[in-house]
């Protein structure tokens, strides 16, 4: 905790089931203020059952980040708050055997849109209320790395989380000047809707991880790109 044990405040995109929920648990149990987005109104209750820690509190906003109105709505909205912590969790996919002479133009844009451009699109709109020695991060993954492809498979996924990654590293690059630090995080091969059920990590394992490897980079500055081990990934 930072000094005189602040309760520290976390923005998560992008929170409704799978990673983005064990986010907003994992760091409603370690007593942070969390305001939590889900694109469906109607479903809050898996967020809301949520156990709660000593001087925690959770706020559950309405986002479809691939709406621009709404992000800026959502800016409006948080006027009065200061972020320790902005972290956007967004992932779509058409599945491992995609290629890129197979999808669509659809496909491959909404990829691109929700992968990519949305993600970048709430940070630009919110990283001023982020503290100025606080943390933005963005869920990437092991995929996004244009080194590490030598497998192949999940060709348009893999592209727009590559394209994330760069996003994000020119945003840095902007703010180099300032205090922040920048994360692309990598959750593993995660047992969700998407990684599927033979994937080597639980949700548990793989959430505890990225939370204890924000907190050791957190005051580092700069960006970086690393597992949920604390690894630093090859772009």
């Amino acid at each position: 905790m930072p000094a005189g044990n602040a309760i520290r405040t976390v923005l998560i995109v992008g929170a409704s089931r799978g990673l983005g929920l064990a986010l907003v648990g994992e760091y409603l149990g370690l007593g942070w203020r969390v305001i939590a987005t889900i694109r469906d109104a109607t479903s809050p209750d898996a967020l809301r059952a949520l156990p709660i820690g000593n001087g925690g509190s959770l706020d559950i906003e309405h986002l479809d980040i691939t709406d621009p109105v709404q992000i800026a709505a959502l800016r409006g909205r948080l006027d009065a708050r200061t972020l320790d912590l902005l972290f956007v969790n967004a992932g779509v996919s058409n599945g491992p055997a995609e290629t890129v002479g197979g999808a669509t133009t659809d496909d491959f844009v909404r990829l691109m849109v929700t992968n990519a451009l949305s993600p970048l699109r709430v940070i630009e709109a919110c990283i001023d209320r982020v503290a100025p020695t606080g943390s933005v991060a963005v869920m990437s993954s092991g995929l996004g790395s244009v080194a590490n492809n030598i497998g192949g498979g999940w060709e348009v996924y893999r592209a727009s989380k590559a394209a994330l990654n760069t996003l994000m590293r020119s945003l840095a690059a902007r703010h180099a000047a300032g205090a922040r630090t920048f994360l692309a995080i990598a959750p593993g091969w995660v047992r969700t809707d998407m990684g599927g059920p033979n994937a080597l990590l639980d949700v548990r394992t793989s959430i505890a991880g990225v939370v204890a490897a924000i907190e050791r980079r957190s005051g580092t500055g700069g960006m970086v790109y690393v597992d949920y081990q604390n690894q630093v990934v090859p772009w």
